[in-house]
């Protein structure tokens, strides 16, 4: 026999082999939440008729139907081959414990948890967070604030171009300071009554110069990405449309205080992958009174609970330096506490004192700008390390958090450096 004839017939002999050992795809492993034993697997929170649709090629798009059945048969089915994964949509929220506290500022309170994290030791070095790009992925911030104003970073294309045209080409026309995906329309003011978004940017960021809040990094660049409605809830398909949104923009922090969604494969996959971009994402672990190391207590507190290389969960603390009861916890799965109750920052017309994890994360988030601007070159995982490794541990009172301590940001630059 010819040499060549062989050679071909064994190679698609070959080819056939391989094709038929891999797995074949059908809407149960495109679509594997669909055919779950759904009086097994509670379905709280998600959203039955919207769904998440990620293509093998990459692209992304929240997709509703009148049931999974129909979508399952109109589009699934017909379109199986393109198709990576399909997930249900879920809500999530924001869920500090108090909108506003009674809390009489005092220098004392104001700025407590700044001095207790060491911010001020930092700052009297000369780092204040110059030129980091935060986002902060939440509800509407208040960037006409004169503490926030100044840190926007303005998208120069869209500031400078022309109204009506994506001048930058990212898919989104006129986003000057941002992008609102409950709204679809650039980043705007809000005009109701949700601070999360504004009092926790001003925790991050907060101009000295112009205000008595005193932002962790208060040289750092602001990315506002909204995603909820004014009543503190959104979806995940929103949420990570706005974490993409985020990575293009160039951030090197994401702040997420908000959770509640049901575990999401689509949004572990998205907040990984900005490991490539050397992105850290800060996740606050809520505030349910849970202790993530009982069986069954992570079904609904995404992203708080992924535990990826790349992102920092944290708990909250008490002037007292301790980790307050509300604050979800764990050995494993919560890394480190901040300063969280009656946590003074920038609302709409002034500032106000807020409580829970949703405040504890700006701490972290604030405290890593710190670190990359003192160290332009550091990776995520040098950040992390030294944000975890220098933290206060209280005598005679373990934290319930894998690092057993609180946040020391003049330790952690110590350590960096």
């Amino acid at each position: 026999m010819d040499g060549r004839r062989f050679s071909a017939i064994l190679f698609c002999g070959l080819s056939l082999s391989f094709a038929a050992c891999a797995p074949k795809k059908s809407a149960s492993t495109v679509f594997p939440q669909a055919y779950e034993d759904t009086s097994q697997c509670p379905t709280q929170n998600r959203i039955l008729n919207q769904f998440l649709i990620n293509y093998e090629d990459g692209r992304f798009e929240v997709r509703r139907a009148k049931s999974k059945q129909e979508l399952i048969e109109n589009f699934v089915k017909p379109n199986i081959d393109n198709l990576r994964l399909v997930e249900f949509d879920a809500r999530v929220y924001t869920s500090p414990v108090s909108e506003f506290s009674n809390e009489v500022v005092t220098q004392s309170t104001e700025d407590w948890g700044q001095k207790m994290s060491e911010a001020d030791e930092v700052w009297s070095s000369n780092v204040f967070g110059e030129g980091i790009k935060v986002a902060v992925v939440d509800a509407t911030v208040d960037y006409t604030h004169p503490q926030i104003a100044p840190r926007l970073l303005p998208n120069l294309a869209e500031r400078d171009g022309v109204v009506g045209v994506d001048d930058d080409g990212n898919g989104f026309v006129d986003d000057v300071y941002g992008w609102d995906f409950y709204g679809n329309t650039p980043e705007m003011v809000p005009d109701h009554f949700n601070q999360h978004g504004s009092h926790v940017a001003g925790i991050i960021l907060a101009d000295h110069t112009t205000g008595p809040i005193k932002g962790l990094a208060p040289k750092a660049q602001l990315i506002p990405v909204n995603f909820m409605d004014q009543g503190g809830g959104g979806t995940l398909g929103a949420a990570i449309e706005a974490i993409k949104y985020a990575a293009q923009r160039g951030a090197q922090v994401i702040n997420a205080s908000w959770g509640g969604g049901a575990c999401s494969q689509t949004l572990s996959d998205v907040i990984r992958s900005l490991a490539d971009r050397n992105i850290l994402f800060i996740a606050a672990s809520g505030n349910e009174y849970i202790d993530f190391d009982r069986s069954g207590s992570r079904l609904y507190s995404y992203p708080a609970v992924f535990n990826l290389p790349n992102q920092i969960t944290v708990a909250a603390t008490d002037i007292d330096d301790k980790i307050t009861d509300f604050s979800n916890k764990s050995f494993s799965l919560v890394h480190i506490g901040a300063p969280g109750k009656n946590i003074f920052s920038t609302v709409t017309g002034g500032e106000a004192f807020m409580t829970g994890t949703s405040m504890a994360a700006p701490f972290v988030s604030g405290a890593a700008a710190l670190l990359l601007s003192a160290k332009p070159g550091a990776t995520f995982a040098e950040v992390k390390a030294a944000l975890l490794g220098t933290v206060d541990v209280p005598p005679n009172n373990q934290y319930k958090v894998q690092t057993r301590g609180r946040l020391n940001v003049r330790k952690a630059l110590e350590s960096l450096q």
